[in-house]
């Protein structure tokens, strides 16, 4: 584990890589100006030959040539303006660079209120890799992050919390990755319950043996085609005297083959992705029970795999979801609301102050908003704009996308009182309308994860694959509603 530590002033300070921020238009940061002294023309050549000028996302390597006591110093471009999230970025960019080096200083935390957290944050998670089933390893090499210059010692000492946010992603983004074969509903309960002994947390766990007599008529009817048995688990944290209460909903299919509504085979490879949502609500109630604020929180994901077995439910059928909603199965490959619908209204009927469900759950949106954008859906405007406001706190990026009660149409049955698939365009749309049916009167929002749920390359504090996207988020919300 890497300690994060306080140092004294750059001159008296050595490492092994110095890390400091520079500006667009070669602008010195926090003791980048100290670096330009010592180095004199030699770094303006350097830098010249780079042609680094402190654009956002870029780096530049200095050799010190023994002129410092640091073996070399990597100059992260924030770009102008930077704010938190560029930080948290640059930082990412460092953790991504420095792997090979045992003791890495720096000044982030100099640029702004908040800006220790969100280095720790990104040099953390930037180091991230999930090698596990690598016969050739190659280890992490840094053991320390230390913060020098003004304001080191408070700088270590802020960053408790951020530590306990890379924890949860991190689980996160393991869950996400590990192979679907090693990670049936039975692990995910196993995990569920040792983020409850550890975290004090209540835990309940669903077996298919009681789903009838829960009305869980939408997760018995995907889990129909797989041989692994499904799990409803539901974690909650009860403080003393809670400001608020919030329910947290995620999808949890471990593997999506599409069902007899079968998906080519291209379609297939990153499905043991689709059980993204539930594995950042766990990640966030391990959060949350670390953090411990004074806020009632309830988590509530499904876990099974949605297959085409012999067993498997067909195109045509009906299901009846806990509120008794009557749902005509059109395609098998909309599964994930089929669990949500009745993991919504399991959340809904303990009334709280507000529902946020986190699903890979379309196409459309992944269409509409790429990779790195999560839609944003929802009934009520003030839970809509706190879910808004926590996201860009935490900097994550998502977008409102219209809740658009004419399109109600395009989900109406013939023979049940809805269906689970509409026409192909406003696909986003229809799922979340779909949804809005199993929450009731309570104040909910939809986030669609479909893309930053699974991130396309390398890039600052994100590794290709699992993202963890939505711990973040969540964790902030729940936060803010202590007030």
């Amino acid at each position: 584990m890497i300690e994060v530590t306080a140092g004294g002033d750059l001159a008296s300070e050595a490492a092994d890589v110095l890390v400091l921020p520079v500006l667009a238009d070669r602008s010195w940061g926090p003791g980048a100006d100290w670096l330009a002294e010592e180095l004199g023309d030699y770094l303006v050549d350097v830098l010249d030959d780079a042609d680094f000028e402190g654009k956002a996302g870029t780096t530049a390597s200095v050799p010190t040539r023994d002129r410092l006591n640091f073996k070399r110093v990597l100059l992260v471009g924030l770009g102008s303006d930077p704010d938190l999230e560029q930080v948290r970025r640059g930082a990412g960019t460092a953790g991504r660079k420095t792997t090979k080096d045992i003791t890495v200083a720096t000044t982030l935390h100099q640029l702004m209120d908040g800006a220790a957290g969100a280095t720790v944050e990104g040099f953390l998670l930037g180091q991230y890799r999930f090698d596990r089933y690598q016969s050739e390893k190659k280890p992490l090499k840094t053991e320390e992050l230390r913060f020098v210059g003004t304001g080191a010692e408070d700088a270590a000492a802020q960053s408790a919390r951020s530590r306990v946010v890379v924890d949860a992603v991190t689980l996160a983004r393991d869950l996400i990755n590990e192979p679907p074969g090693a990670k049936p509903p039975v692990e995910m309960v196993a995990h569920a319950r040792r983020i409850a002994e550890e975290g004090g947390l209540e835990l309940t766990v669903y077996e298919p043996d009681e789903f009838e007599d829960e009305r869980f008529g939408g997760l018995a009817g995907v889990a129909a085609g797989s041989h692994a048995p499904a799990a409803m688990v539901v974690l909650r944290y009860e403080p003393e005297d809670p400001r608020g209460f919030i329910a947290l909903v995620g999808k949890g299919i471990i593997f999506d083959s599409g069902g007899l509504s079968l998906k080519p085979p291209a379609g297939m490879e990153a499905m043991k992705t689709d059980m993204s949502g539930a594995a950042a609500v766990l990640a966030t109630m391990q959060a949350v029970a670390a953090l411990a604020p004074p806020v009632r929180v309830m988590a509530v994901t499904p876990f099974t795999e949605n297959m085409p077995g012999g067993g498997a439910q067909r195109p045509g059928d009906v299901l009846t979801p806990r509120n008794g909603t009557t749902v005509e199965v059109l395609n098998t490959d909309a599964e994930g609301r089929l669990i949500l619908a009745d993991a919504l209204s399991l959340a809904a009927e303990e009334e709280p102050d507000l529902i946020v469900d986190i699903a890979t759950l379309t196409g459309g949106c992944l269409v509409a908003l790429g990779e790195k954008i999560a839609g944003l859906f929802g009934n009520d405007d003030e839970a809509i704009e706190k879910v808004k406001a926590a996201a860009a706190a935490a900097g994550e990026d998502v977008w409102q996308l219209p809740l658009h009660d004419e399109y109600e149409k395009n989900i109406e049955s013939e023979i049940a009182d809805i269906k689970n698939s509409g026409p192909r365009f406003a696909q986003s749309i229809n799922a979340a309308l779909f949804l809005k049916h199993f929450v009731g009167d309570v104040p909910w929002v939809h986030l669609d994860i479909a893309g930053p749920a699974r991130w396309p390359d390398n890039e600052h504090y994100q590794v290709k694959g699992g993202s963890g996207f939505g711990v973040r988020t969540m964790l902030t919300l729940v936060e803010q509603a202590a007030g």
